[in-house]
């Protein structure tokens, strides 16, 4: 009960971040900036569950069926802020499974290797993970187009919908958000091994 509990929390926290990222996707010229964030955070909740389960059973595809829970609910979280009236665009539901199954794979090639899970399945989801969420922004409608169409009535004055300064910050969000997550996973999935010998 606790173990599925865990996976809810983090699936509808993630939903939630990707809604905060959102407001700054549609709203800012700050796009590319929160894109890394949000997707170095997805990559942090997705690693360390993953893993975590993955080194608790000891059995390769684990990873990728708590990646497929976290979707469903990820999806029903996404149905719910569609319903209280955000637009169905707005919401970028972060993509897990793929990211698992590789996590799984690299578990499953070196033999349940736990330090090989570590740096090479880190390395995968961190690299992964951005490129997976830029897909999904790739797909839904013009974001400068959908903000002023669904204007929001509390929206603060410094989130004025403007002209995006795209690549005023980084040339390549992907590329940025690759970099940082391959390094950083490493330590989450570290992380993830390490709750199982508490």
């Amino acid at each position: 009960c606790t173990h599925y509990l865990f996976i809810v929390v983090v699936a509808v926290n993630s939903t939630l971040l990707v809604i905060n990222a959102g407001d700054y996707i549609f709203y800012t010229d700050w796009a590319w900036t929160s894109f890394v964030v949000f997707s170095i955070a997805n990559t942090l909740m997705v690693t360390v569950g993953a893993v975590y389960y993955l080194t608790f059973t000891g059995v390769p595809g684990t990873a990728t069926y708590y990646g497929l829970i976290m979707q469903v609910y990820t999806w029903v979280a996404k149905v719910a802020w569609f319903a209280l009236g955000y637009p169905v665009d707005f919401i970028v539901h972060p993509m897990w499974i793929p990211s698992c199954m590789l996590l799984d794979l690299a578990y499953w090639a070196t033999k349940k290797n736990k330090h090989s899970l570590i740096f090479f399945g880190g390395v995968l989801v961190g690299m992964s993970m951005p490129l997976f969420n830029m897909v999904q922004l790739m797909l839904i409608a013009d974001p400068l187009e959908t903000a002023f169409k669904f204007p929001r009535p509390t929206l603060p004055p410094y989130m004025t919908p403007i002209e995006p300064q795209v690549g005023k910050f980084y040339n390549s969000p992907v590329a940025l958000g690759a970099g940082a997550g391959s390094v950083l996973a490493c330590t989450f999935a570290a992380l993830g091994c390490k709750l199982n010998t508490w």
